[in-house]
């Protein structure tokens, strides 16, 4: 029988005993059992060069450690949270919000065998993704399109399909660094294309451009700036002058547009964001961008353009490396559809979101406190929310949160709601916790009013 109190090495029970150990199954069950296995060791081991140190040890406490260690694993699993920051295409919490009925829809098309590469009409091996291309160059008034896994892929295989070996001219001031440390010259290189850098940081104007094109250019890349600002002394080219200096030398522009939107956002947010059609309208040869970002979608990276220029990217070996399965296929063949039926601000989470009026919100926020009796040092007061996923960094949509005065801790509030059963992610603002309604579900709110009452208690 294993001693309530570690002071030796001998003391310690056998890593089967703690497996066993009653007072740590509940934990245990929770994780796959060879996973729970390596957990106890590595904890037993770290727990040994403790008493090694001479640090006074319990059971218990090891019981503790161990149950931390394997809770900590559990929660690293993909599970569903409430989104209270404010940020409405989070990045750390997956991006675009997906509703329900979407996945019921795509659920009863790749769930068993489906015809992915089969053609239907002719009974032969077909292409995969024909009525997805479809939609999608349709909606964006484009020749041809296709889809790779993200908007990485599909600038790499680009430049790889296009510009290998030769050079690609393009801005200094738009050779930005995008999520997760990935940098356009990384890119660029792997693809195999030689950089050709103009302008300056702040300055890069039409002339730029045409004087760096030569024999050896195969490209002129633009690149939307989507997840930061430049202001004061600054000038970049338009994207049809661009297009103009390309056609006149026989070189192909692409514009990589980031996260991409096929609508007018000066309506729903006030602000623009430059879309896809426009891209199309101006003359660029390629049009890329990402499909779980202001697309509403999952992720994919989308090129839309000419023909020839999709055909050739399509023929790239490269192409099956980076190619996507059923299921973001039948996803975006249904988000495509709502699209072109004019359905978006219902239909897609996203839009759904961000058209909800402040008065709702305030409604909302009243509602939950008056549920909770009004409790003292809370309140619903304006807040600013944010697209968030690299787009408009700086252009705020007025929204309502729910705000807790500077007399409550706001980093233990904040890490009690994470700790909830769904948890929950808020932000700390002015030493204050802030919960931003335009981000949660209106079905979620019972469950946020829970969460608060229990943190409160």
């Amino acid at each position: 029988m294993a001693k309530t109190e570690i002071k030796k090495l001998r003391d310690f029970p056998a890593i089967e005993e703690l497996l066993q150990s009653p007072a740590l199954q509940t934990a245990i069950s929770e994780v796959p059992r060879p996973i729970a296995a390596e957990i106890v060791k590595q904890e037993t081991a770290a727990a040994k060069e403790q008493v090694k140190a001479g640090q006074e040890l319990t059971l218990s406490q090891l019981h503790r450690t161990i149950e931390r260690a394997l809770a900590a694993m559990k929660r690293a699993e993909i599970t569903r949270v409430i989104n209270a920051t404010g940020i409405v295409i989070h990045t750390n919490l997956g991006r675009a919000p997906l509703p329900m009925e979407l996945f019921d829809e795509v659920k009863k098309a790749v769930t068993g065998y489906g015809n992915i590469e089969f053609d239907l009409h002719r009974g032969v091996r077909g292409k995969r993704g024909i009525a997805c291309e479809k939609y999608l160059a349709s909606l964006a008034g484009a020749e041809a399109a296709c889809v790779v896994n993200n908007n990485a892929a599909a600038l790499l295989l680009i430049l790889n399909s296009l510009a290998n070996r030769r050079e690609v001219v393009v801005s200094r001031g738009e050779l930005v660094q995008i999520g997760g440390g990935f940098r356009i010259p990384d890119i660029m290189r792997r693809s195999g294309a030689r950089l050709c850098e103009v302008g300056t940081t702040n300055i890069t104007n039409a002339k730029d451009y045409l004087n760096e094109i030569n024999e050896r250019t195969a490209l002129i890349l633009k690149v939307h700036k989507s997840n930061f600002i430049q202001a004061g002394f600054t000038e970049e080219a338009d994207l049809s002058e661009l297009v103009r200096i390309g056609r006149e030398h026989g070189v192909a522009v692409v514009n990589d547009l980031g996260s991409g939107v096929l609508i007018s956002t000066r309506e729903l947010i006030g602000y623009d964001e430059p879309s896809v059609q426009n891209s199309v309208r101006a003359g660029a040869d390629l049009t890329c961008f990402s499909g779980d970002k202001m697309l509403g979608g999952v992720q994919a990276g989308l090129i839309v353009g000419r023909t020839e220029l999709v055909n050739k990217i399509k023929r790239n070996p490269l192409f099956r490396t980076v190619r996507v399965d059923k299921i973001i296929y039948s996803m975006l063949e249904k988000l495509f559809t709502i699209y072109l039926n004019g359905r978006h601000d219902e239909e897609i989470k996203l839009w759904a979101k961000v058209k909800v009026p402040e008065s709702e919100l305030y409604k909302r926020g009243k509602a939950v406190l008056a549920e909770l009796g009004n409790p003292p040092g809370l309140s619903v007061e304006a807040t600013d929310a944010f697209m968030g996923g690299g787009s408009l960094p700086e252009s705020a949509i007025p929204s309502v949160g729910i705000v807790f005065s500077p007399d409550y801790n706001a980093t233990g509030l904040i890490r009690k709601l994470r700790e909830q059963p769904t948890p929950i992610i808020g932000r700390i603002q002015d030493n204050r916790l802030v919960l931003d309604i335009k981000t949660v579900d209106l079905e979620d709110l019972p469950i946020l009013t829970q969460a608060i009452r229990t943190i409160l208690k």
